[in-house]
């Protein structure tokens, strides 16, 4: 029993436990649930033990993720009970279940999200497998041809990526706020702060999307629809900012 509770701790402590098989080389057999708590001892081991079943369990799942709050969130989500644009019940953020990217990321698409391009020869890839946007690069594109574009389209993505990321900037100064209120209406003879919290709410979203629509403008080449959708980012920004 020593030599297996030893075995079985070594395994769980390594992420190694979900597969594990006997020790005996020519034995294939796989301790059950009911073995391993039997044999180990340690609740803490224990714990780990079972965390290393539901983690498996998840990845197993397509119809199943973990929340992508990049402040730590241990629910589990259900793909297709979730859906697009809806939130964690738990910690409130918002995932895309299409793409790799830790948020939803309306209203710029997910290949928008991973389509990069180079500031000096506008060559596209993909920034999740670092392979070529298009596939006639080399044929394509011409760096010493191209030398003026290409500064039109550094200028053209730094103004965009400043306009994202101040939004970014200004979607973290509004959950701050919201926190601090948060902690406020708490206290003892304060009158209701709701109305101020839901005002907080509405601005961290419409930050998000003021700075998801700087990447959706960037890489729209649809003239007449990018007036409209100019348009209404204006709009938008002009009420956010007011709020």
């Amino acid at each position: 029993q020593p030599c297996w509770s030893e075995y079985l701790t070594t395994r769980i402590e390594q992420n190694m436990v979900v597969n594990c098989t006997c020790p005996i080389s020519e034995c294939r057999a796989q301790p059950t649930t009911a073995f391993i708590c039997s044999i180990v001892s340690s609740e803490e081991i224990i714990a780990k033990y079972e965390k290393a079943l539901l983690r498996g369990y998840v990845e197993c799942c397509s119809n199943l993720t973990w929340c992508t709050n990049p402040q730590g969130c241990d629910q589990i989500l259900l793909k297709d009970g979730l859906g697009y644009g809806a939130a964690c019940s738990k910690c409130s953020w918002i995932s895309c279940f299409n793409c790799n990217f830790p948020e939803a990321h309306y209203p710029a698409s997910c290949s928008h999200m991973s389509h990069m391009t180079c500031a000096k020869c506008n060559h596209g890839f993909c920034w999740r497998c670092l392979k070529p946007w298009r596939p006639t690069h080399k044929d394509y594109y011409n760096c010493s041809v191209m030398v003026s574009k290409a500064a039109w389209q550094e200028k053209r993505f730094q103004d965009y990526n400043e306009r994202c990321t101040f939004h970014h900037h200004a979607r973290e100064f509004a959950m701050s706020l919201r926190n601090r209120v948060s902690s406020i209406s708490e206290m003892p003879k304060i009158r209701t702060l709701t109305f101020v919290l839901d005002a907080c709410k509405v601005l961290e979203q419409a930050r998000k999307v003021l700075a998801y629509s700087c990447v959706y403008s960037y890489y729209n080449q649809d003239t007449e629809s990018m007036d409209i959708v100019e348009q209404q980012t204006e709009s938008l920004e002009l009420h956010t900012n007011a709020l």
